[in-house]
């Protein structure tokens, strides 16, 4: 699967969710997405749950994630 662009789903703006990374500008956080995954919630399950997300949405979380801590695993090595 190609990588997402996160700067097109990803989104920071200050106030908003205390400028936390949300998804398109929704009240919806990157981390909120994370813990529904980690409480086991499938990605079919969230988007049930919020019509408002999509797949990539959600995909573009768990790459975001994945790229923060490449980046701290890179910086600490």
């Amino acid at each position: 699967m190609r990588p997402v662009k996160l700067n097109k789903i990803i989104t920071i703006e200050a106030g908003k969710r205390q400028s936390r990374p949300c998804i398109r500008g929704l009240r919806i956080t990157v981390n909120d997405v994370l813990g529904w995954l980690a409480s086991g919630m499938t990605p079919e399950e969230i988007i049930a749950d919020f019509p408002e997300l999509n797949k990539r949405d959600i995909l573009a979380c768990t790459q975001f994630a994945s790229d923060i801590e490449q980046n701290h695993l890179h910086h600490k090595i």
